[in-house]
């Protein structure tokens, strides 16, 4: 007698492949990890020397706020949130143009794995590793500056939302790509000039008109905002709109990914 065997959709129905998606969680964590010293230690390395050009030649020492906040404590939550949003998008997107490139796709394509099962695993790996980068850049700042703690609810959703939103648009990326140059092109012509346009530097209340205005339109500024906020109680927008706008983009840019998985799109074939 032979045994009658469920087709992928009816296996679907059963449940998650919880041992093919942890196994995939698993490869993407453990990719990053075993270079740390390119994708933990350099993160944090970067930010510091970024943190000590504007302390010394922007005369950030001694520089205060509208508010009488150290410039130095409004800037690393920026920096923070800057490295691990960046972090999140280099995850997944140069974890699929690699295996788009030497041509091992087909080992993630033929397991018994669905697109919604693929698309969690990658987006899991990049908010880990962008929370990992953030702890360890938090850890090394915090042996020059002094931050408050307004709010550890706001900086570990916000935390959360970046790194979702990096991680989906590298995925989208990724996909997209077909070597490292679209992926550079992509990284140079937009997401390193939304993050430096983001207020991670500067308050954009001092921005002229339109400028501070479409600002606010600016995912990443909402991103790095309601970051901020969690550590010095003080936003330049709102929490709830910049919130809402996250969820409201993160959501399209997952199904977009999604989409790109479930079809197939310079993927098969």
């Amino acid at each position: 007698m032979k045994m009658a065997i469920p087709e992928q959709g009816e296996r679907r129905i059963v449940g998650i492949n919880r041992i093919g998606l942890m196994t995939l969680i698993r490869k993407e964590i453990e990719r990053f990890l075993k270079v740390y010293t390119q994708t933990l230690i350099a993160p944090a390395v970067t930010t510091l020397l970024f943190y000590t050009v504007f302390a010394l030649a922007f005369g950030g020492l001694e520089r205060k706020m509208e508010d009488g906040l150290s410039y130095l404590s409004f800037l690393a939550p920026g920096l923070v949130m800057m490295a691990m949003a960046q972090n999140a998008f280099s995850n997944t997107s140069s974890s699929i143009v690699i295996s788009k490139i030497q041509g091992n796709i087909v080992d993630l394509l033929m397991p018994p794995l669905s697109s919604l099962e693929i698309l969690i695993g990658y987006l899991f790996g990049s908010v880990f590793r962008g929370l990992v980068v953030g702890a360890a850049t938090l850890l090394t700042l915090s042996l020059f500056v002094t931050l408050p703690y307004h709010s550890i609810a706001a900086i570990l959703l916000f935390a959360v939302l970046g790194t979702w939103m990096m991680g989906a648009l590298g995925i989208v990326a990724g996909i997209w790509s077909d070597r490292f140059d679209h992926i550079a092109a992509f990284t140079n012509f937009i997401v390193t000039p939304l993050t430096f346009l983001s207020g991670t530097f500067y308050r954009i209340g001092i921005l002229p008109e339109p400028w501070q205005t479409l600002a606010h339109y600016n995912p990443f500024f909402h991103m790095i905002d309601g970051f901020r906020y969690g550590f010095i109680g003080h936003a330049d927008g709102s929490i709830l709109l910049g919130m809402t706008l996250l969820l409201v983009i993160n959501t399209g840019i997952t199904l977009l990914a999604y989409r790109m998985f479930e079809t197939g799109y310079k993927i098969k074939g």
